[in-house]
């Protein structure tokens, strides 16, 4: 086992645990913004029957985590249990620090987004806070369905929960919260979209090809394609630039062929000569 990798993962479970709490507790709690997860069925638990949320969440994990030791292996049980034990805890610790804003357009924002940095940071580091995303994968393991359905199924049961303990206003601010705490989770792992990936399929791929390397100073890689329908042969090039290149790129593409396709999507990571230096994963 590589013992300093291991190290840097649970310190960056715990900072990660660490963030989320205090989210919980300056936005999320005070506000009875029960946005999805366990942790939301605590928010609720916590307003109507005064049970810490903490609490709440370490009590449903722990038949959660018996379960996922049995089914879904060690190795999944051992990567979350760190993340599932200090999250509650330090909801508890940091109990004591006030509310941020009693305004709930703000604290739905301000919340998912400290929530998702600190989710999305536990997750990058190949932790897990368990609730709802354990449960997911135990529902995948015994009905076969998605763990992206089980999640959204989950989410969507606790949002309508709230919204019947708290009104369906409440409820709404709540889904604008989980919206924007999946969007951060999901830019803290994979990064802001800086970079376009672009497929190019031309019959003039070798022209495109040098004109790139010259004037943008990219790399390209020459695929060899056939069309569907009419069996041609086609070179096809894929091709990663930033996104201030993209206009660069198309008016390259024009002047050599103007009949070319040429289709361009987001690339969220991009590691490797010309880019970000290629490490180790957290």
């Amino acid at each position: 086992m590589n013992w300093r990798r291991y190290f840097t993962e649970v310190i960056g479970i715990i900072v990660g645990s660490t963030v989320a709490a205090i989210g919980m507790n300056m936005f999320l709690i005070p506000n009875r913004l029960a946005a999805g997860g366990v942790s939301g069925l605590g928010i609720i638990l916590f307003h109507t029957f005064n049970i810490p949320v903490g609490l709440t969440i370490l009590a449903l994990n722990i038949p959660l985590f018996v379960l996922a030791y049995r089914y879904l292996g060690k190795r999944f049980f051992f990567h979350s249990l760190v993340g599932a034990l200090v999250f509650p805890f330090m909801i508890e610790v940091f109990a004591f620090l006030p509310a941020a804003t009693d305004d709930l357009l703000l604290a739905s924002v301000y919340g998912g987004l400290v929530l998702g940095v600190g989710l999305g940071t536990v997750f990058r580091y190949q932790g897990s806070t368990g609730g709802t995303a354990t449960a997911a994968k135990l529902l995948h393991r015994f009905l076969g369905i998605t763990t992206g359905e089980g999640l959204l199924g989950s989410d969507l049961v606790i949002l309508a929960v709230a919204g019947l303990t708290f009104g369906a206003e409440l409820g709404l601010y709540a889904a604008i919260s989980l919206a924007v705490g999946s969007w951060v989770i999901d830019v803290v792992q994979e990064g802001l979209s800086a970079a376009k990936n672009a497929f190019i399929i031309t019959e003039h791929a070798a022209a495109i090809n040098e004109k790139i390397l010259v004037e943008l100073r990219r790399g390209a890689t020459l695929l060899e394609g056939r069309g569907g329908y009419s069996g041609a042969p086609k070179g096809i090039l894929m091709c990663v630039v930033n996104r201030n290149e993209i206009s660069r790129l198309k008016h390259i593409i024009y002047e050599v062929d103007p009949d070319a396709f040429l289709v361009v999507g987001n690339a969220y990571e991009v590691l490797g000569e010309g880019f970000r230096h290629m490490e180790a994963p957290s």
